[in-house]
């Protein structure tokens, strides 16, 4: 019984694990290359999917993209060449993780910025407002209240 559940376990693990779109005509003989393939596709997006890595993604240019990766590593660049060549062919966009450098530290900082100034110009308005004075509640005068009944006779 032990062993049956073990086994569903495993199957369930294996079935949640997401399905790579590489074809076995594009794996290469070399598993080393290979590995650094895999890890390469894996930072790279998907220009088609906007949320996969052309690892996982079954578009057509993320399969070109695949090929491209795998044959400029068979050329012999290093993984920092192959993912420099991908950007300036396609764009910063392409990074599943943007870097932090030139513009791109915008981008990085804005967020917290904001949320710290959202958090501080929120406290100051609470604070002004519990030290602000009560609204005076003040009646009616006698020529308010002679002008209301006048005008609730007709």
């Amino acid at each position: 019984m032990r062993g049956l559940r073990i086994l569903i376990a495993a199957l369930a693990l294996g079935l949640s694990a997401p399905a790579l779109a590489v074809q076995p005509d594009e794996i290469l003989d070399d598993p080393v290359l290979e590995s650094r393939a895999r890890d390469i596709s894996a930072g790279l997006r998907c220009l088609v999917c906007r949320n996969e890595s052309i690892d996982e993604s079954n578009a057509d240019l993320a399969r070109d993209m695949r090929l491209l990766v795998r044959e400029r590593l068979v050329e012999g660049d290093s993984n920092t060449e192959v993912v420099a060549f991908i950007v300036e062919r396609y764009g910063e966009y392409v990074l599943l993780r943007p870097t932090t450098e030139g513009v791109n530290i915008i981008l990085w900082i804005a967020a917290p910025v904001l949320f710290v100034i959202a958090l501080l110009s929120s406290g100051m308005y609470l604070r002004n407002r519990s030290q602000a004075p009560e609204p005076v509640k003040e009646g009616l005068s006698a020529d308010e209240q002679a002008r209301l009944k006048e005008l609730l006779k007709d």
